[in-house]
């Protein structure tokens, strides 16, 4: 990948990282699911999709487009924020616990903003073909508020280049908020997770919809048992809030 990137010029952090601002509406993002008459009509219009006993689900059409962006508001009761944090952002143990990731390695770091290039392989049901996501994410703990924030969203990079074997997605972004009921290291708390994905397929909008908002919900379940093992077993995973 190094020499790649070398051939093809190097990556250019400006205009590509995730600034402050960017983690600051993705924090607000639970005001506005809280509170949305405090907000402007355009940041409303979600649609009600799925309950569950531990998540809520919407969806909201993305003007210009026939897709979707999804949010799920839920609370877990049985693991720590801090657990549920470090499992979504340690690379090398989803490779263990989702058994759907080919490919899944933190490209560069960005020393000015702690932004990372991650390049995602994962599988897709069959006959299609698998996609990849070239993406950058940066996270930020705030203790004085009580949240933690994720955002990812794609970029193009000089030493990724398209694969024959897989479909490349150029278009996907994701926020995570966790609010700590109480403690970053006490059982319990609520998330809002807010997503869009353009996966790229030749099936209907109505197939593609139902294949995200079936999925993000699997895979939250499959996180929070990731986190529930974590625990239990005492695994060593790197500690994304020190």
């Amino acid at each position: 990948s190094l020499m790649a990137a070398i051939g093809a010029g190097a990556f250019v952090w400006d205009g590509q990282r995730i600034e402050e601002e960017e983690l600051r509406r993705s924090a607000q993002e639970l005001q506005q699911l809280e509170n949305p008459e405090a907000f402007p009509e355009q940041e409303r219009g979600w649609e009600p999709v799925m309950e569950r006993e531990h998540f809520r689900l919407w969806r909201r059409p993305i003007p210009g487009s026939a897709l979707f962006q999804y949010r799920v508001f839920g609370s877990y009761t049985d693991v720590t924020p801090r657990q549920f944090f470090n499992v979504q952002l340690d690379t090398e143990y989803r490779k263990q616990w989702d058994s759907l990731v080919l490919k899944l390695d933190v490209v560069e770091r960005d020393p000015a903003t702690g932004s990372e290039v991650i390049h995602w392989v994962t599988q897709f049901p069959y006959p299609m073909y698998s996609r990849d996501y070239v993406y950058v994410r940066r996270y930020s703990v705030d203790s004085d508020r009580n949240l933690m924030v994720l955002v990812s969203r794609a970029v193009e990079h000089p030493g990724i280049p398209e694969d024959p074997e897989h479909v490349r997605v150029r278009s996907y972004e994701s926020h995570m908020v966790i609010r700590p009921h109480r403690g970053f290291d006490e059982n319990g708390f609520d998330y809002l997770l807010t997503y869009s994905d353009n996966p790229q397929t030749v099936f209907p909008r109505y197939c593609v919809s139902w294949m995200v908002s079936s999925g993000m919900p699997e895979f939250l379940e499959k996180l929070h048992s990731a986190a529930l093992k974590a625990k239990k077993m005492e695994l060593e995973l790197r500690d994304y809030l020190s």
